[in-house]
């Protein structure tokens, strides 16, 4: 079995910044996490490899910066990462990017095969959720979303059943694989990185990929493969303070008439 897993590096939420040239993140110069949800899909397929054997493959599109997350991933007990960078991929929207990570795991379906492609349910920079089920679209593999327990793995018959988070509860799924997944973190517990693995960590030289070793169609990458763009973006105006209606409790009749003379100037209900 062989696992990968899509991770991306987010600003720090506290320290988002905008280009006012491009409207896109500016990353360099800023904290960055891995994403949150990113980390239990790693976890996620730790636990299956744990429990079935196989290898954990994770890779991340971005800057040089990125190669600290994925670092950060081998210690948790990843068995190999590989950065995906070029400046041909830079200012992606998530069109973009699900083209660029899926050429990378088409290249590592023909080296070694692909079994399960793991991601988290969204990235909190952009909270869009629309980069694994592009990934699984264009690779024609089915995906369960929104996935919070793995109930079994049949490797012999390829198949995964799953429960997904869904509103009021949750709904039993089964698929065959290859298949993509995308997590909640409901789905586990993070693991402490263990000290052999922080060493290897330490010591691990990720893989690096550009453009020259993917077969690309130069104008789906970057902001030349991006049909969405950001025109404007802009600070929400901050909310004054409201104003409590006195008598509330003693004279509710009262209160009440104050109220309703304060909102028919506003039109909020009719005269």
């Amino acid at each position: 079995m062989h696992y990968v897993v899509c991770m991306k590096q987010v600003p720090d939420t506290t320290e988002v910044k905008i280009d006012p040239e491009t409207n896109t993140l500016v990353r360099e110069g800023v904290p960055a996490i891995i994403n949150p949800y990113d980390i239990h899909a790693i976890e996620a397929a730790l636990q299956l490899k744990d429990k079935y054997g196989g290898k954990v493959t994770v890779i991340t599109m971005g800057p040089s910066m990125a190669l600290e997350a994925l670092k950060k991933a081998i210690g948790f007990g990843v068995d190999e990462a590989i950065l995906l960078s070029d400046r041909a991929f830079a200012g992606a929207d998530t069109l973009a990017t699900s083209y660029v990570l899926t050429k990378a795991i088409e290249k590592l379906n023909v080296q070694e095969g692909v079994d399960l492609v793991l991601c988290g349910k969204q990235a909190i920079d952009g909270d869009t959720a629309q980069v694994g089920p592009g990934i699984a679209a264009r690779m024609n593999i089915p995906q369960l979303t929104y996935v919070m327990e793995i109930v079994n793995l049949d490797i012999t018959n390829k198949k995964i059943q799953v429960y997904r988070k869904v509103k009021n509860g949750k709904e039993l799924a089964e698929t065959r694989f290859p298949a993509l997944l995308t997590v909640v973190k409901d789905i586990n517990e993070l693991r402490y990185a263990s000290l052999d693995n922080l060493i290897r960590a330490a010591r691990y030289e990720c893989k690096i990929w550009d453009k020259n070793q993917m077969d690309f169609e130069t104008d789906k990458l970057g902001l030349k493969g991006s049909p969405t763009m950001v025109r404007n973006i802009f600070a929400p105006p901050g909310r004054g303070g409201g104003q409590i209606i006195p008598g509330g409790e003693d004279k509710p009749e009262e209160a009440v008439k104050t109220l309703v003379d304060k909102l028919i100037p506003l039109d909020v209900i009719p005269n």
